[in-house]
């Protein structure tokens, strides 16, 4: 009988999770060491897997939106974190918004429960040794941080992360707030509409606040895509209005008209007592939160489950470090996983342990690693933290960052987004449901999740 193949994962986030479970689901024997519950950083609260410290939202689930296209690449490889966000989905419009506990029970209860997976409680301080994934995302220990700076040709980088405050539903004053969804596209958010002289007053109090002190922050050092909503607010007085706070395919039913400005908050559990306030991650003081932001129509008297939080975010120099699979250059089946990679978001970090779980079994069985094509979201993804760029920073998943499509003569350029959006995605859908073939040969990979439409 042939010896076990093991593997080491480092980290239990979405990343380690879903490489985990794509080791596991190729006979490979995994011992996924996390340091929760024995010791936590300030971001987080559960001691359960893949916890969500941010935002519940895994963003559009629609597939003329890169990111819709790379959930719907993973479903096709039996990801557990699109597993567990479609068991736990709560209302959200076009976007996939989750039930916190739901989503991280469903992971932890996989994974523990499965035979080849054997937990460790502790922190590691040191890189183990054999095959190895690390997967420890942006709120890696000081002491691993340490280690990991280290290595041969590495610049290890620091940028900060904010998360948006909780509120109670039944705190809010329903008779300011209206419910609806941009467009006509469903009920599933609630808006608190201001007027313009509301609007002066909010930001004005906003850019007066008192902000915690966080060691070495700087402004720069913010990753744009969770900018703290008074930094924004620091940039122009109408910056909130054209972002977080923009009416635009919002009517207000009890006046039939857009309002100056306005602000959505949305489901984050699956019995609607929890909202989150969509795009308000903050670093103010608690006090100030609640002074602040108790401005906003319907949320005078609000109750907060959680006030917004601010934590430092660590990731890595990967062009030259690391390949298009996540393994190191300089050392192989030694991979690095999620955020730290210079993924940026929930389901970017999940793919990427998708393809580092991927990649090491095959390895292990002497099947060779993976490297798909960029006219994948998958393949794009890998491209891009492995090519050498002179000012390399955290990306979410894009358009921009997969194949476009050939224009000569034959095939004229196509000036609808939308259309050419909807022609690359199902090419990279083409693509993935032969390759999966081989990959997942027990999935099926006819079913589609998402959805083409934008309506």
């Amino acid at each position: 009988m042939s010896e076990q193949l093991k593997a080491t994962v480092v980290g239990a986030g979405l990343a380690g999770c879903e490489a985990a479970w794509q080791l596991v689901r190729q006979g490979i024997a995994v011992t996924l060491i996390e340091m929760k519950p024995e010791k936590k950083s300030p971001a987080h609260h559960s001691d359960l897997f893949a916890e969500l410290v941010c935002s519940n939202s895994l963003r559009s689930d629609r597939l003329t939106n890169a990111v819709g296209l790379l959930k719907e690449e993973m479903r096709m490889c039996d990801s557990l974190i699109m597993k567990a966000a479609d068991a736990a989905r709560v209302p959200a419009g076009g976007a996939l918004a989750v039930d916190r506990n739901t989503f991280s029970g469903y992971i932890t209860k996989a994974l523990r429960e499965n035979p080849l997976v054997t937990v460790e409680s502790r922190e590691v301080t040191q890189i183990p040794d054999g095959p190895v994934i690390i997967a420890t995302g942006p709120l890696t220990s000081d002491a691993l941080s340490d280690e990991i700076a280290k290595l041969p040709g590495l610049e290890t980088l620091n940028f900060y992360d904010a998360a948006a405050p909780i509120v109670h539903a039944d705190s809010l004053n329903m008779d300011r707030i209206f419910r609806q969804s941009r467009y006509d596209r469903g009920d599933d958010y609630l808006n608190c509409p201001m007027t313009e002289e509301e609007y002066n007053a909010f930001v004005d109090a906003l850019l007066s606040a008192e902000t915690a002190e966080i060691h070495g922050f700087e402004e720069k050092k913010v990753f744009e895509g969770c900018m703290p909503v008074e930094s924004m607010a620091r940039r122009g007085r109408m910056v909130l209005a054209f972002g977080p706070m923009k009416p635009v395919g919002l009517r207000d039913p009890r006046t039939g008209k857009e309002a100056f400005a306005v602000v959505q908050l949305r489901q984050d559990n699956n019995t609607g007592s929890l909202y989150n306030i969509v795009g308000f991650q903050t670093r103010l003081k608690w006090p100030e939160q609640k002074r602040v932001f108790g401005m906003i129509p319907g949320l005078e008297n609000a109750d907060y489950a959680r006030y917004g939080v601010m934590h430092r975010n660590t990731f890595l120099q990967s062009p030259g470090f690391l390949n298009a699979h996540f393994e190191m250059i300089s050392r192989p089946q030694c991979y690095f996983a999620g955020q730290m990679t210079g993924v940026e978001g929930y389901v970017e970090s999940a793919a990427s342990g998708l393809l580092c779980g991927l990649s090491l079994g095959r390895d292990l069985k002497g099947l060779g690693t993976v490297e798909l094509p960029g006219i994948t979201a998958l393949g794009a993804m890998g491209r891009y933290i492995s090519t050498p760029a002179k000012h390399f920073q955290p990306m979410n998943c894009s358009f921009g960052l997969i194949d476009g499509l050939v224009v000569d003569k034959q095939h004229k350029k196509i000036r609808s987004k939308v259309q050419r959006y909807e022609i690359i995605a199902q090419r990279s859908l083409d693509f993935m449901r032969e390759w999966c073939r081989e990959m997942y040969p027990d999935v099926n990979h006819q079913e589609v999740h998402s959805d083409f439409t934008e309506g």
